[in-house]
């Protein structure tokens, strides 16, 4: 019985000692109720096992041992002769005003082994960064006694946070890595297919800082491009023998790799060229059909009544027309090209955020409308600008100088296949990008070429007559409106009531002009004249009562726009809702035609104003980092752009240039999970 009773005593005595572990229990600073933490060991002879633990609240991340462009890794200050051991979970990736950095969010549990501890009592100090609008750096005091009994259930949590630890296998056993064009290029493969996958690195030795990675995977095949500085942000011209740290995950697998950058590959062809040449073919060809190159089509048609059923004439004169687009698209890779080695922004159409270009562009499309209506004499009297009206009208010069306008003209759309093969140019080695703007180019020329190749096609136009007067004042007409579209895009750089001025001269000038000689026997005149009087007019009022213009925004519903971040997309996800990205310009045409034809339908604004679902708007009618970025991180150059999110698509589901509402609302309900 006495046996029995002492059993009892024993086993009582053995579960309290459960409860008082080697452990810190919760603790929260009184500088920093964001986050709690928790450090637990258990000894084993001189090694001692651990565990951090760090929960934070909603909003509010701590660093992984590699911070990225800003922030401090967790680290504990032990007595001299201790050292300690840290194995990291898997890391998320933060974007925060342009910066990247990697950390954790929520909840992180973190294994630690120390060697060199002395007896029965270990002291140290946690000193833990936590950051969400603002930064906290915070110390949390640390004592452990080893005298008491270890929690029954550290083992089996040591032993399952050890297993989330990225292994040395398991994911990629071929990866590559080499430098090209100031980026940091890696490829592997897998066995099956990659699912999401995700890189984290650690610093580059020699301080080479990484920045946001450009993720492609096709199947089994995966290639990542990362943009590489230095301390002092300027591109390292070799990584060639450097050590090369990082964790590549593949769905729920995790790798930790240690490499060597080797040097860059004899074939720098990117894989997948050959499809891309053929999307920026088609891209190319597709641009004819946009509605920038419309105005110049309608100046190719006149010169070709002009030229009659002269084949040579009309064969020289297309010849001449393809010529300009390809060199027009030789000098968009030129300047592309200047900007890639400079580390610009890259973007197709961005020379329409340049007012100086705008502008340039406005002067243009308003001299070809007055050459249109008859009056280019008048206003550049001289010789030369007499030979300029006779090249522009009908001239071998004047059709080299129309490709090339109808190329500058075209930037301005995106087109099916133009925005995947800007992408994969941009993104390549510089020889790779020539060739895909080259077939841009050869591309958009196919129509041109068709005609000089076959002649024939364009005598079957009628034959020239009064007629033709008339179609001259229709296209001078087309081409005016060009130009005032253009001026428009002139508010955001020199404000609204320049920019109303200066379309109002526009007016103005042209209406005189076509009044003094114009033919008034003609009805087309008259309606000519009360088209531009009472446009004018408009324009003056508006610009007395100091009121925008050219608002077309009804005050009916609209869709509740707000702005774009990833922080706004990750906050949305986390709360269960759908994402709609929406990134336009005032220069982009192709945005233009998505607004009316798809959003701005009331079932769309509808659908968009549910209130599970987030629009989020970008525009880039005037230079954005932000914007740039956001793109870049999608290997997307070109707008429109639009993506949907959801939880049943977290990674995002981007969606044709050409909106149409069937497949954004098939999208959205698909992102409902």
């Amino acid at each position: 019985m006495f046996n029995l009773f002492r059993g009892f005593v024993f086993l009582w005595l053995s579960c309290i000692g459960i409860t008082h572990a080697a452990d810190t229990g919760w603790q929260v600073s009184p500088q920093n109720d964001h986050a709690r933490i928790r450090f637990q060991a258990e000894r084993d002879q001189n090694r001692i096992q651990a565990l951090l633990t760090v929960e934070l609240k909603p909003g509010w991340k701590t660093y992984w041992r590699s911070p990225g462009e800003g922030g401090v890794a967790p680290k504990i200050s032990w007595p001299e002769g201790v050292t300690d051991s840290w194995s990291w979970p898997v890391p998320s990736r933060f974007d925060i005003s342009g910066m990247t950095t990697q950390g954790y969010h929520d909840k992180v549990t973190i294994p630690i082994v120390l060697d060199g501890v002395k007896g029965d009592a270990l002291d140290g100090t946690l000193t833990l960064s936590t950051c969400s609008n603002v930064c906290l750096l915070t110390d949390y005091p640390l004592h452990l006694d080893f005298t008491q009994p270890v929690d029954a259930g550290f083992r089996d949590a040591f032993d399952h946070a050890m297993r989330s630890i990225p292994g040395s296998s398991g994911v990629s056993s071929d990866l590559t890595a080499w430098l090209a064009d100031g980026n940091l290029v890696i490829t592997g493969t897998t066995e099956g297919k990659w699912d999401n996958p995700g890189i984290y690195f650690d610093l580059l030795v020699g301080d080479i800082l990484p920045g946001e990675p450009v993720i492609k995977h096709d199947g089994h095949q995966l290639r990542v491009t990362v943009p590489v500085t230095d301390e002092w942000g300027d591109k390292p011209t070799s990584l060639a023998g450097k050590a090369l740290s990082f964790v590549l995950t593949n769905g729920s697998k995790a790798q930790q790799t240690v490499m060597t950058v080797g040097s860059t590959p004899a074939a720098s062809a990117a894989p997948g060229t050959g499809k891309m040449m053929l999307f920026a073919l088609l891209g190319g060809l597709i641009l004819n059909l946009m509605p920038c190159v419309l105005p110049v089509m309608g100046m190719k048609l006149n010169s070709i009544l002009h030229a009659g059923s002269n084949k040579r004439t009309i064969r020289l004169r297309f010849l001449a027309t393809s010529a300009g687009i390809l060199t027009s698209f030789m000098l968009l890779a030129a300047m592309v090209t200047a900007l890639k080695l400079t580390g610009a922004s890259l973007g197709w159409g961005i020379q329409f955020q340049n007012p100086w270009f705008i502008g340039l562009m406005v002067a243009v499309t308003f001299l070809f409308a007055l050459n249109l209506f008859g009056v280019f004499e008048m206003l550049l009297p001289s010789a030369t600008a007499g030979r300029l009206a006779a090249t522009g009208g009908a001239g071998l010069g004047g059709s080299f100088c129309e490709g090339m306008f109808a190329t500058l003209l075209a930037t301005p759309c995106s087109a099916p296949f133009l925005g995947t093969a800007v992408a994969f140019a941009l993104g390549a080695p510089l020889q790779t990008l020539w060739l895909i703007f080259l077939m841009l180019g050869v591309g958009m020329s196919l129509p041109w070429l068709f005609v000089a190749l076959v002649p024939k096609t364009a005598t079957l136009l009628p034959k020239p007559g009064r007629w033709m007067n008339t179609l001259k004042i229709i296209l001078g007409l087309m081409m005016l409106a060009s130009s005032l579209w253009l001026a428009t895009l002139l508010n955001l750089h020199l404000g609204d009531t320049i920019g109303q001025i200066v379309m109002l001269v526009l007016i103005v000038v042209a209406l005189a002009l076509f009044a003094l000689k114009g033919q008034r026997s003609s009805p087309l005149f008259w309606v000519v004249v009360i088209s531009l009087s009472v446009f004018g007019g408009y324009q003056l009022r508006g610009l007395l009562n100091a009121s925008p213009v050219l608002a077309t925004q009804s005050v009916e519903q609209t869709i509740p726009w707000q702005p774009l971040s990833e922080e706004a997309i990750q906050m949305a996800l986390a709360q269960g809702k759908r994402v709609f990205v929406d990134i336009s310009a005032d220069w982009c045409v192709t945005c233009k035609v998505n607004e009316h034809r798809v959003l701005n339908q009331p079932d769309i604004i509808a659908a968009l104003s549910q209130p599970d679902v987030v629009a989020l708007r970008g525009d880039w009618s005037q230079p954005s980092a932000l914007i740039a970025a956001f793109l870049e991180k999608r290997n997307r150059y070109a707008i429109p752009f639009n993506e949907v999110y959801g939880p049943g698509i977290p990674d995002g589901e981007i969606l044709s240039p050409l909106l149409d509402k069937r497949t954004l609302v098939t999208t959205l309900n698909n992102a409902k999970g």
